[in-house]
């Protein structure tokens, strides 16, 4: 049987790994092994982060939200209860972004919350 020689593959591999590797200090944008640490380590935390970037925006809307009702009166969770007993169907994403952009909006939105 012939002898494989795996220089080239081994050569691409090494090459995409420290291309991916790019930007980090010392030998770990410049070695395989702490590359390759670090390249899983990197993924690891992506992979954890796309789910803490979903609590963060949660909360951010939802801080975002209390303002605007304490300025017209009401607190976040009487807002919320207003809303959901009038059968109001908006997400807090939207409705942050209407008390951030449009203040009659919500205000009005603030009206059918307290009259519910």
């Amino acid at each position: 049987m012939a002898r494989v020689k795996r220089g080239v593959t081994a050569h691409k591999r090494h090459k995409r790994l420290l291309n991916a590797s790019e930007g980090r200090k010392g030998t770990r944008s410049r070695l395989i092994k702490p590359a390759h640490e670090a390249l899983l380590h990197a993924l690891a935390y992506a992979t954890r982060d796309r789910k803490v970037r979903k609590r963060d925006f949660r909360q951010l809307w939802i801080i975002r939200i209390n303002a605007a009702a304490r300025i017209h009166g009401l607190t976040y969770s009487q807002l919320i209860r207003g809303l959901r007993t009038a059968e109001v169907e908006i997400d807090r994403k939207i409705l942050s972004d209407i008390a951030v952009r449009d203040d009659g909006t919500f205000g009005r939105i603030v009206e059918v919350a307290r009259g519910a």
